[in-house]
Order: structure tokens, then C-alpha cells, then sequence
């Protein structure tokens, strides 16, 4: 069976940013975040998965994890994403605004 490698948008209900990653195991990897085990976001529990992708090559899916990380990148996100975001109580605000990762515009 071919692996599968995943790009993953987590939302922190703490501080209503986003955290991006990449997985080739989605399963494991979200269980280290809710237990606290992953240092970017263990401060920021809880966190939910609001929007996974997958990818049958390793390099597809880096590559898609690198553009979700960039200004253009986020935009999308918060397009494809904007009910949920919502939902989840995004400020209206933070729609459009670097809010990757943890980290905020200068």
C-alpha cells in the first residue's frame, strides 16, 4: 500500500489563530497535538482540525504546507474556510490577516 502524506489546518479555540502542518501519519500526529506533545501548540490548546488534504507524493504535499504558510497561501485558506472559521468564532477581523504558525505582523 503507497503511503499518503498530509497537509493539516489546525484552529486554536484559545487564540483563534491557525497552525499548519504536514504529516505522513494525520492520526498520530493529531493525538501529539491534543496531548500537548507538540511545542507550537501546546500552549495554545484546545486546537481542532478544521481542514486536511492528501497527497499520494511527499513533495506535493511539502510543497502545498509551504504555500498555506505565505500571505497568498492564507488567503486562500481563509476563503475555503470562512464558515468555519465563523463558526468557530473567528473575529471577522482576523479574516485576511497573517495569523499562521502563532505569529503576528509586525
Amino acid at each position: 500500500m503507497k503511503k499518503v502524506f498530509y497537509v493539516y489546518v489546525l484552529f486554536s479555540i484559545k487564540d483563534k489563530k491557525f497552525y499548519i502542518g504536514f504529516s505522513a501519519n494525520l492520526k498520530n500526529r493529531l493525538a501529539q497535538h491534543k496531548n500537548g506533545l507538540v511545542k507550537s501548540t501546546a500552549k495554545r490548546l484546545p486546537m481542532c482540525l478544521i481542514y486536511y488534504e492528501a497527497f499520494s507524493e511527499e513533495q506535493d504535499a511539502r510543497r502545498n504546507e509551504k504555500y498555506y504558510k505565505t500571505d497568498k497561501g492564507r488567503k486562500d485558506l481563509y476563503k475555503k474556510l470562512r464558515t468555519s472559521l465563523i463558526k468557530l468564532g473567528s473575529p471577522a477581523s482576523l479574516l485576511g490577516k497573517r495569523t499562521v504558525g502563532g505569529s503576528n505582523p509586525s
